[in-house]
């Protein structure tokens, strides 16, 4: 069970996630967590990843594999920490890689850290 702090905290990025939670075809939880899967919708608009998290809930345009879980239980804990400021501080650390000279997502720190934290 999480904290409820750390719920109220990710809460803006969560609900934004519950708004776009129906357009997928299947949604559970899992960990505490909403895992929504199934859409041809985000690849249609240029989404090329197969996931992206939204405070406590996790869009996946497939069905979602353990090693992606885990990446992506990751950035819930991110959206824990951060908060609302979570989104821009994920845009000025890609700005950040890509003045750098780095890749724009694989340079990303909450990335390098999803990436060490779950192995995927």
């Amino acid at each position: 069970m999480r904290p409820v702090w750390k719920v109220l905290w990710a809460s803006p990025g969560s609900i934004a996630g519950f708004l776009v939670a129906p357009f997928f075809r299947s949604r559970r939880i899992v960990r505490g967590v909403m895992v929504c899967e199934g859409a041809d919708w985000p690849r249609k608009i240029g989404f090329r990843h197969r996931a992206m998290t939204l405070g406590h809930v996790v869009l996946c345009v497939d069905e979602i594999d353990e090693g992606i879980l885990e990446h992506e239980l990751v950035h819930v804990d991110q959206w824990e920490r951060w908060g609302i400021a979570f989104p821009p501080a994920y845009l000025v650390a890609t700005l950040g890689a890509l003045l750098r000279g780095k890749h724009f997502y694989r340079d990303n720190p909450f990335e390098v850290q999803a990436r060490r934290i779950s192995s995927h």
